[in-house]
């Protein structure tokens, strides 16, 4: 059963902003969505993608990443090393409100957790906001949150954009391509964006997000997504 992130308080938990600049990282955090994929796609070596993957799986220290939103609402994303195995839970914090689960990798399956709208809304962090706040490893961080099979053909762009950004070589569109495929998991699936409850929902059996998040979302994001489904640009 996924952790439930306040039982996290009790855990070896550690920031892992500073692993993002780390050669390896990438290829180790999207190894999953990536499987059969050599390290070098990502323009660095196996030795360094494998000891990048045995940090995140310290059982000694489990790596959280925080990326702010705003209204002090963010998404969190914890490495939880048990003694069986390694899974990722991510969560949307909501201030004056429970956490949300939006994916986990345990053996509860839980996913996908983000549409494509939802996550292009998201990747412009506040301004002074403390945590992940560039926006291609905010992209890169929560891929694996995602599956959509409504994503736009220019999102191999953008995710090809963010890879070369952080090392990986020029004509990398294939690997952008088949990290938009969803995880493993769960895969992309379908989306539905619900007018009156103002919130995206997912027909994925084992997708959190059947339930409408709504106004449990930040007024600028809810503004985004109802602008993107319209073909709008948002209100300032």
């Amino acid at each position: 059963m996924v952790m439930a992130r306040h039982w996290y308080s009790s855990a070896p938990v550690v920031d892992g902003l500073p692993l993002l600049g780390e050669p390896g990282f990438w290829a180790a955090h999207l190894v999953d969505p990536c499987e059969g994929v050599s390290p070098e796609a990502f323009g660095v070596d196996a030795a360094d993608a494998g000891a990048m993957l045995e940090r995140l799986h310290d059982k000694s220290a489990w790596p959280v990443f925080e990326v702010p939103l705003e209204g002090g609402f963010s998404i969190v994303l914890h490495y939880n090393s048990g003694e069986e195995y390694t899974s990722t839970d991510c969560f949307l914090v909501r201030p004056g409100s429970s956490d949300a689960v939006l994916a986990s990798t345990d053996q509860d399956r839980i996913g996908p957790g983000l549409c494509w709208p939802e996550l292009a809304a998201i990747l412009h962090a506040p301004d002074g906001a403390a945590g992940v706040t560039d926006s291609y490893a905010r992209l890169l961080l929560l891929l694996p949150v995602l599956g959509d099979t409504g994503t736009p053909a220019e999102a191999v762009n953008v995710v090809a954009g963010a890879l070369i950004a952080q090392g990986a070589p020029e004509g990398c569109a294939p690997l952008a391509q088949r990290l938009l495929g969803g995880h493993p998991m769960w895969g992309a699936q379908p989306w539905s964006f619900d007018r009156e409850e103002r919130s995206w929902l997912c027909d994925g059996e084992h997708s959190p997000r059947t339930v409408p998040l709504g106004d449990h979302l930040p007024r600028q994001q809810r503004a985004e997504l109802e602008a993107s489904l319209a073909g709008a640009e948002p209100d300032a």
